[in-house]
């Protein structure tokens, strides 16, 4: 009851409408019945790109219309993508199985302890043409990760990545440019 309260009915009802629709996309065998569900929901995506068996959470936010994927580009299984602000990935990037992809961090309600040191915030992210992530690495929230730069396997982004870049590590450290 506290989080209709703190929420609103509005919102309340746009979490449960968005819960079905989220239902029915954990459904789909195959990744063009996925591309096929998440463009009548409003997402942009570009030809040749391969979705594969990608969670999204926070659908009541902004929706699918938050979401912009470009041209051959390839989403690993076991992906989980925070749709609570925009998340854009131009062409060819390529975003390997079990990265997390956040728009936004949040402790708890309003009255959390915690919500005094860490206020929630919400920002893009946006992952520039010819990147790639390795696997089980971390976006965090307002990351912009610049053309064709590799983030290494099990790395946490915390800092934007300059174009034709390496990084690796938790926290991600550059360790070298790319000619």
């Amino acid at each position: 009851m506290q989080a209709i309260k703190e929420v609103g009915l509005k919102k309340a009802f746009k979490f449960f409408i968005f819960s079905f629709y989220q239902l029915f996309y954990r459904l789909l065998p195959l990744p063009q019945l996925i591309e096929t569900y998440l463009l009548l929901g409003g997402a942009k995506i570009g030809s040749e790109s391969i979705i594969m068996d990608v969670r999204f959470f926070n659908w009541h936010h902004l929706g699918l219309r938050g979401l912009k994927i470009g041209k051959q580009c390839f989403i690993g299984d076991e992906t989980l993508i925070d749709l609570y602000n925009r998340v854009s990935l131009e062409d060819s990037v390529t975003i390997s199985q079990r990265v997390i992809i956040l728009t936004h961090i949040n402790v708890g309600y309003r009255n959390h302890p915690l919500r005094r040191y860490f206020p929630s915030k919400d920002l893009p992210v946006i992952i520039k043409s010819g990147s790639a992530v390795g696997a089980g690495s971390i976006i965090l929230p307002g990351i912009v990760i610049g053309e064709r730069s590799m983030v290494g396997a099990g790395s946490v982004v915390t800092k934007n990545v300059p174009p034709k870049t390496l990084v690796v590590g938790a926290p991600a450290k550059v360790i070298r440019k790319l000619n």
